[in-house]
């Protein structure tokens, strides 16, 4: 496991715990402060059994970010690379880890069936990133989450909108609800209706969205019509809104502009919009990402990045829980790699073998180039 190089990256790919339980059937190589930024010194995984040595000499290597030039240059024929690879945004990084020949898993193209939920990076990242979100939406707040009952008089509570409820959306409902916020969400996908309403949410009908749902769980991509549609029918919910936390993403596509600029400029001053999709263009127009700005309404619009890396001890755990199922399914007996390609977590995952780019979505990435 190599130390990652992508700059404000605090996750590793491995904690000790589960080096414990992977050490019996494998060798674990650790590369020097692999562990520091999530708080995990090399000691404590020399004490679960791993060694402190070169990573990229094993046979799988173990990545969280998307690999760069020099850990690309590292690669060979006789790699097994597993990691988030960004297969359908990152044509040219795919095409140069297909020409090393390595095999290449990409944790984010894991088939969402029910035997791969435990591999699921996605949805367990997700989980912390709406998390912080709803936390950061409570710090840029200038008012109270909870109704405070005191000797001065009643503060209402904060009035918090989730777009999206996804994994994401669905654990900012649940921290802005624990938080004593009343909370409203919204999704283009009415299958999601009960999950908000067991939160404590209440569920924004918008008839003009109903029904959005493609495979895999995810939301497909609205046509124009039906997005401006969308648009106008949030704008009222929007302007009475405190916070806003936007989470809706669709897989390879830039995300949808759920907040106008006309929206914001209804909100109230000191309200607070947490866009969780920055790194796909933001669901806000005004979105900066990797920014926090203040327009001139005084409405505080975040777009941070990365954001699981935020909180690296516990995405960590999560993320080297999802790596280690995958490696058992792909281990035989006494720990060997045995790579059956007619499994469909296998076949679904693989994106680079043989000097072949092999997934089909990662091959229209790259002819989109």
């Amino acid at each position: 496991m190599p130390k990652e190089t992508l700059p404000g990256e605090r996750r590793v790919a491995l904690v000790p715990d589960v080096v414990r339980r992977l050490e019996r059937g494998h060798e674990i190589l650790i590369e020097t402060g692999a562990g520091e930024a999530a708080g995990i010194p090399d000691g404590l995984f020399t004490d679960a059994g791993a060694s402190i040595g070169d990573p990229w000499s094993g046979d799988v290597v173990l990545k969280v970010a998307v690999p760069g030039e020099a850990d690309i240059a590292h690669l060979s024929s006789e790699t097994v690379l597993i990691g988030f690879l960004a297969p359908l945004t990152n044509g040219e990084g795919i095409q140069a880890i297909a020409a090393t020949g390595a095999t290449a898993f990409a944790m984010e193209a894991i088939p969402r069936i029910s035997r791969a939920q435990s591999m699921d990076a996605l949805s367990s990242q997700a989980t912390v990133a709406g998390y912080r979100a709803a936390l950061i939406g409570a710090q840029e707040l200038g008012r109270f989450y909870p109704m405070l009952m005191t000797a001065a008089g009643t503060i209402p509570p904060a009035q918090v909108l989730i777009l999206g409820a996804g994994v994401a959306g669905l654990q900012a409902i649940a921290t802005a609800r624990r938080l004593g916020a009343v909370v409203t969400a919204f999704d283009v996908r009415s299958a999601v209706k009960e999950q908000v309403q067991s939160l404590g949410a209440r569920f924004l009908e918008v008839e003009a969205a109903a029904d959005a749902e493609a495979a895999g769980g995810y939301a497909r991509e609205l046509t124009d019509e039906e997005q401006e549609a969308q648009r106008r029918a949030l704008e009222d919910q929007i302007a009475k809104s405190d916070v806003v936390i936007t989470t809706a993403l669709v897989p390879g596509r830039a995300a949808p502009k759920l907040v106008t600029a006309a929206a914001v400029g209804r909100m109230k001053p000191g309200a607070v919009i947490v866009d969780l999709a920055g790194e796909a263009g933001g669901n806000c127009e005004l979105s900066q990402p990797g920014e926090t700005i203040v327009t001139d309404g005084a409405v505080h619009i975040t777009a941070p990045l990365n954001l699981p890396s935020s909180m690296a001890e516990h995405a960590s755990q999560l993320y080297a829980r999802n790596v280690s199922s995958l490696l058992e399914l792909m281990s035989g007996e006494e720990g060997a790699l045995n790579l059956d390609f007619d499994d469909e977590i296998i076949q679904g995952a693989c994106i680079t073998r043989g000097g072949e780019i092999v997934h089909e979505g990662a091959r229209q990435a790259v002819g989109a180039r």
